[in-house]
């Protein structure tokens, strides 16, 4: 019993393993989605209360390998008996396995179904799972080029909105440089002239020649004729100095008589011989002033044609 009760628990753990190895399983899901649950039975079952589960554990024998001990069975003592069973008194087989039967067949053919089912509805996951991918990819293609749109848009908005604030700058610069040259020009139009009388009475603008004589010829002849005037206060004061020098020696002569004619007189008179001398020393005194007298005239005849020639310098 119990070896037969082992091994009807491994066939039944060998079928349901065999079981979870031919189901096929369903694939992945994609990012964003997961799985669910759904009854495929032929009818549908209410589903209740989670049914509890609970897991056991049990230790194993170290001495499962060796073969199980007979079992004791005593003997047999006194007469066998026996009952004699005609053909088709217990089991038909045509009768007996025509159900049997009937329910495997049943239960390939529904299987089958089940499995082609499964298989279409795999299919048709595929294909709404490739068609989704595709929808998918259009509508994020079609977004970047919304989203791309958007922002050439933006870009040509701002961009506008820049060339206006530009456009705008220019004008306003333009309007203050057309103010400020208008009011320029109606501020110099009084001013320009005002500024060249000014330059032209400060001596700016002014007649080459006129400066030319002005700057050049009239300090030479400044220069030549204050030369010309220092020359002749030269000649002046020299002659001066001469006119000074040959009175104060005539004056002096003229105020101490000779001492030999004072000494001699009173001693003896004077011979012929003595006469001779003395009478040529008188000549000499004669004779000198006479020519003192001659040079100071040509010196003043000399000083008159200086003095004629002053006024003709002067002019």
């Amino acid at each position: 019993e119990v070896k037969r009760q082992r091994r009807a628990q491994k066939q039944v753990l060998a079928r349901r393993f065999t079981r979870e190895q031919i189901q096929p399983g369903t694939p992945e899901p994609v990012e964003g989605r997961e799985h669910v649950h759904v009854q495929t039975e032929l009818y549908l079952e209410e589903i209740s209360d989670r049914i509890i589960e609970v897991d056991g554990e049990c230790q194993t024998d170290d001495f499962l390998d060796r073969p199980p001990t007979p079992l004791f069975i005593p003997a047999k003592s006194g007469t066998d008996v026996a009952t004699q069973i005609e053909k088709g008194e217990l089991f038909d087989f045509d009768i007996e396995v025509k159900p049997i039967l009937e329910v495997l067949v049943g239960k390939t053919v529904e299987q089958a179904l089940l499995e082609v089912m499964e298989e279409e509805e795999l299919a048709q996951l595929w294909s709404h799972q490739r068609a989704f991918a595709e929808l998918r990819n259009a509508e994020f293609a079609e977004l970047q080029r919304l989203e791309e749109q958007d922002r050439r848009i933006r870009e040509e908005k701002e961009r506008r909105r820049l060339e206006h604030l530009e456009k705008l700058r220019k004008q306003k610069e333009t309007a203050e440089k057309i103010a400020a040259r208008a009011f320029a020009q109606r501020y110099l139009a009084d001013l320009i002239p005002s500024v060249f009388n000014s330059l032209h009475d400060s001596g700016f603008f002014y007649d080459p020649i006129e400066r030319d004589i002005e700057t050049e010829f009239l300090p030479w002849l400044m220069s030549e004729v204050e030369e010309t005037l220092q020359k002749k206060v030269l000649g002046r004061t020299m002659l001066d100095s001469l006119i000074r020098t040959v009175v104060e020696n005539r004056l002096d002569e003229f105020s101490h008589p000779p001492p030999s004619a004072q000494t001699k007189a009173p001693d003896e008179e004077p011979g012929a011989t003595d006469a001779a001398p003395e009478m040529s020393g008188e000549a000499d005194a004669a004779d000198q002033p006479v020519t003192e007298e001659e040079e100071t005239d040509q010196l003043v005849a000399e000083e008159e044609p200086s003095d004629s020639t002053s006024p003709q310098l002067e002019e």
